[in-house]
């Protein structure tokens, strides 16, 4: 049965006008931008999604998630747990639907076609001078797209080789220092001595490429590589020049002809090689920085294991590509002020600390990586602090069609050259012709 409508007489209708105006001026108080809040008392939420995942890293960004909403219970942080293996399409999702977290989670590397795309903030001008100034120049370049700095970067970790230290001795080989690393010539020449030595069913490197450019490129940054190169027009083109093969060559011959390299690693991630590096399998893998949590939680009774740096390029150069993992703000978000300040507590030098050592980084902040407790000997600590200085952005990171160009064009080809399945002409023109018809699409 349908109810007639009430009729208002004309106090009451005074009366309802009156009421509407009133809360009309309330919720305009409430519900501005950066300075606003929601319906609870003027308190905002800011949902930050973090991409932490190793136990002691999640636990370490909760801590200080629930350490800032007890003393800011006007502006509460709401942890949203996000994935590394999605989030690239994750956060596309979330930004064509209206529905980004404000405070993101990320690397520096995934942050080019958001920014330019017009999805992220410019945090250039809401970063507070002390932010600006603890983190290196080289560190935001990682993080900069045209004239706008989209992500703050704050953890970063080169890539190391984690070596078992009774087959490296008894080996009898030089063992390099950061004082004085191997070449790559040399790096080469010694893994062959080293699988000679050592004898059958025992390879000198295991190389886990399943993705093989990122460690192709930053590496190469040693050797003078850099592939991808911006004109003076802005736009970007690739070429192949000879400090861009140091890399991959190395790696090819110690595979296909020293045998000095185990071919089935080739497909592996690196947590696949850990097992063979225990058993005495492999002498040395190259791997992230941050596996060496792994190592000390996988690693059986009476394993000795310890940090050495890359080779190096010509001059004894360490440098290394990295794309740091960021924190920005998505530019839909009506608080981006209040972001910025959770940002700038998440970062404050101790809170770096906390999360660099939950993660088994390195912080980028200069204060936060001469703490003590990051240049200890123990589990490589002091070698890994010592090569942050020589850490650069990655080359390839700035570039827009860049993940289309990995994906499609730079995994497959290196791939098969690493196999022997093509040759390093072949490798050439896969990398630079396709790679430049990739390119162009993404900047006309």
């Amino acid at each position: 049965m349908r109810t007639r409508p009430r009729i208002l007489t004309r106090t009451r209708t005074r009366q309802v006008l009156v009421m509407v105006a009133a809360l009309a001026l309330l919720l305009g108080g409430c519900a501005g931008g950066d300075g606003g809040g929601d319906a609870h008392g003027g308190r905002i939420t800011l949902r930050f999604q973090s991409l932490a995942w190793q136990d002691e890293s999640v636990r370490v960004t909760r801590e200080l998630v629930r350490e800032w909403n007890a003393a800011h219970p006007e502006i509460r942080v709401e942890y949203v747990q996000g994935s590394w293996d999605s989030v690239h399409d994750q956060l596309l999702t979330s930004f064509e639907g209206g529905e980004a977290p404000d405070i993101i989670h990320d690397a520096s590397d995934d942050l080019a076609d958001f920014a330019y795309g017009g999805h992220l903030t410019d945090l250039g001008p809401l970063l507070p001078d002390r932010l600006k100034r603890d983190i290196p120049e080289r560190s935001w370049d990682a993080a900069t797209f045209g004239e706008g700095v989209y992500g703050v970067p704050f953890l970063q970790e080169p890539r190391v080789l984690i070596a078992g230290t009774r087959i490296l001795e008894s080996s009898g080989v030089r063992v390099p220092t950061v004082e004085r690393p191997w070449s790559w010539p040399e790096f080469r020449r010694i893994t062959r001595e080293l699988t000679e030595r050592t004898g059958p069913g025992t390879y000198a490197v295991a190389w886990p490429l399943k993705d093989p450019v990122s460690a192709t490129l930053n590496l190469g940054l040693s050797a003078g590589g850099r592939l991808f190169h911006r004109g003076a027009d802005g736009k970007v083109t690739i070429r192949f020049t000879g400090g861009d093969g140091v890399v991959p060559d190395t790696i090819h011959d110690q595979v296909n002809r020293d045998g000095s390299a185990s071919g089935a690693t080739l497909g592996m991630g690196g947590s696949d090689t850990l097992p063979g590096l225990f058993a005495g399998k492999y002498a040395m893998v190259p791997l992230g920085f941050s596996y060496r949590q792994q190592i000390v939680q996988q690693a059986p009774e009476g394993f000795e294991w310890t940090v050495l740096p890359a080779p190096a390029g010509e001059g004894g150069s360490l440098a290394q590509g990295v794309s740091p993992q960021t924190l920005s703000v998505a530019e839909d978000s009506p608080y981006k002020k209040e972001a910025v300040r959770f940002i700038d507590f998440l970062l404050g030098p101790e809170n770096m600390v906390r999360l660099a050592k939950g993660d088994w980084m390195l912080p980028t902040g200069t204060r936060a990586l001469r703490d003590p407790s990051l240049r200890v000997a123990e589990d490589g600590w002091a070698t890994g602090a010592a090569l942050a200085r020589e850490l650069r952005p990655a080359p390839a990171q700035s570039v827009r069609g860049y993940p289309e160009w990995k994906d499609k064009v730079a995994t497959p080809a290196l791939q098969e050259y690493y196999s022997g399945a093509i040759d390093r002409a072949e490798l050439e023109k896969r990398l630079v012709e396709d790679g430049n018809r990739v390119l162009a699409r993404y900047q006309r």
